[in-house]
């Protein structure tokens, strides 16, 4: 991988499980372009990688991730009109959108471990993960419109679904930060914990779906995303076709005859 994935966004294999950490403490974990380009690899990296049975996606410092680098971000814009041509928001196609759908769509779990305040492009960079484990120190911020930007890396997709659409509407319209203990309460965290805590609370969470079976995580995860936009009807036929491929898993048959034997299973991933 490229040298800035070392600089800004740290990637690291362990028994199946891939823990990739944005590293730009001194900024907040602003997204420069650096760091979007790679976390964007990163992220696509450990998709495609068949050892990689999991991901935790973290980060140094005080903060998760507070989304744009908003001073690079002036220089662009204003290097943009200047030129007279370009589009100072084509990073939303070009990174933001690519590390959504790496998240989202990789067959293997995603955990967030939110360490700190996550607002904008890193809001969505936690919604889009299948799990957050959140420190009770931390924030979320949607913090769009207070820049006059609408929403991006999936937050008007992900968040009404967590909490609903009036409660999204509010946090988008009036952007303002809360706490976890409110984000908890409202959905959007799945494990509270202390602010000491996170590293290790994060790393449980994620080493034990990356021992567990993930053909059946994957199938979960599909099931759940094709779910979300389909019938009932349709979610059932997909749910068929799902099992169909969960039951014919080794995975599976070792499940069963440790339930018979009364043993721990030991999963192969396939």
């Amino acid at each position: 991988m490229a040298d800035n994935v070392a600089e800004t966004v740290l990637y690291e294999v362990t028994d199946g499980l891939a823990t990739i950490t944005i590293n730009r403490p001194e900024a907040m974990n602003a997204m420069n372009t650096a760091a979007k380009v790679a976390l964007r690899d990163a992220l696509q990296t450990a998709a495609a990688d068949t050892a990689v049975r999991a991901v935790l996606l973290t980060a140094t410092g005080r903060a998760f991730c507070v989304g744009q680098d908003l001073k690079e971000h002036v220089a662009t814009l204003s290097d943009t009109r200047e030129a007279g041509t370009g589009n100072a928001l084509s990073t939303v196609r070009e990174h933001y959108n690519p590390v959504v759908r790496a998240i989202t769509e990789m067959e293997k779990p995603v955990v967030a471990g939110v360490n700190g305040v996550a607002a904008g492009a890193g809001f969505g960079f936690a919604l889009a993960c299948d799990y957050r484990v959140v420190a009770d120190s931390a924030s979320f911020n949607t913090s769009f419109a207070g820049v006059a930007l609408t929403a991006d890396s999936g937050v008007s997709w992900t968040l009404p679904r967590l909490i609903g659409q009036s409660r999204a509407a509010d946090l988008l319209l009036f952007p303002r930060s809360i706490s976890a203990q409110d984000a908890y309460e409202l959905g959007i965290v799945n494990k509270l914990v202390p602010a000491a805590d996170l590293a290790a609370e994060a790393l449980a969470v994620a080493r034990r779906l990356a021992d567990g079976p993930t053909v059946a995580y994957a199938a979960l995860k599909a099931s759940m995303a094709y779910g979300a936009g389909h019938t009932l009807s349709e979610t059932l036929e997909k749910e068929d076709e799902l099992q169909t491929r969960a039951g014919a898993s080794e995975d599976h048959t070792i499940a069963v005859q440790a339930f018979l034997d009364k043993a721990t299973p030991k999963y192969l991933g396939r």
